[in-house]
């Protein structure tokens, strides 16, 4: 059984909302890119766990190899991580020369699936912590003819039917689909495992398959982007903080909430 998660290399979310908190997030002249070199890239976290949701399976018995993939340059550091998770291959596939969307995104990852014999199960995070679209996951099921099952909290096998607990507002849902398909893995899956220092020290020595986007029969139309991103920008934080005077905890409770009923926020 093969078992193929989709991984994106990210900028850590945490230093680039530390940055733009201190009003330090600066564009450059493009009006497209975030000029900061010191904020660290890292693997986005709900990938992260969509390669536990895969290890996890086979944790309990299943019979598969876990590939992960993923596109862009020098994807070496994030790789090897994956490797030092538990996964069995690891692949970089080099994007093409100009723009990428969603859209050119999942052509090419689909058709590194469908050129390679295609997967029985295809994990992905749920969204990306730089663009927060989460519509790849989607786009690959379509272009695979794979049903796409979404937020998923706990994944089964049972024989060729794969059975998902999903986390909705309205509490968890329970959903089987045929396989092959595509599954999306949110935090509600719980945290991913740390990697061994055994596994940290073999992962040092894998070099991942690379893979030219060239080299996919992905046609020209697949590869033009239908959403271009016309620009970046860091919206204004302000804030304003009232302290609430008093001679003791009780005072300082009875007058927030005379001040809340003044503003409206509460109703007597």
């Amino acid at each position: 059984m093969r078992v193929v998660v989709l991984v994106k290399e990210v900028l850590d979310p945490d230093a680039v909302g530390a940055y733009a908190l201190a009003g330090n997030l600066n564009v450059g002249d493009d009006g497209r890119t975030i000029t900061q070199t010191t904020i660290p890239r890292l693997m986005n976290a709900y990938d992260e766990q969509a390669i536990e949701a895969a290890l996890r399976l086979r944790d309990g018995g299943a019979d598969c190899t876990i590939q992960v993939v993923s596109i862009g340059e020098d994807l070496t550091a994030i790789l090897r991580h994956a490797m030092s998770l538990g996964a069995d291959e690891v692949v970089a596939i080099s994007p093409p020369e100009g723009e990428l969307d969603w859209h050119t995104v999942a052509a090419l990852l689909a058709s590194y699936l469908e050129s390679t014999g295609g997967a029985d199960l295809v994990f992905c995070g749920r969204q990306a912590s730089d663009d927060d679209q989460g519509v790849v996951p989607a786009l690959v099921g379509e272009a695979l003819g794979m049903p796409t099952i979404t937020v998923a909290r706990r994944v089964e096998l049972a024989g060729s039917v794969v059975r998902v607990t999903r986390a909705t507002p309205d509490g968890d849902e329970i959903v089987e689909a045929d396989l092959p398909a595509v599954i999306t893995v949110g935090s509600e899956l719980g945290e991913p495992r740390y990697p061994t220092m055994p596994m940290k020290m073999a992962a040092r020595k894998v070099t991942p398959t690379a893979v030219a986007a060239a080299d996919l029969p992905v046609g020209t139309e697949g590869l033009a982007p239908r959403a271009v991103l016309s620009k970046l920008f860091v919206p204004v934080v302000s804030g304003d903080c009232e302290m609430i005077d008093g001679s003791g905890a009780a005072e300082q409770a009875d007058r927030l909430v005379e001040r809340l009923l003044e503003d409206k926020v509460v109703r007597p």
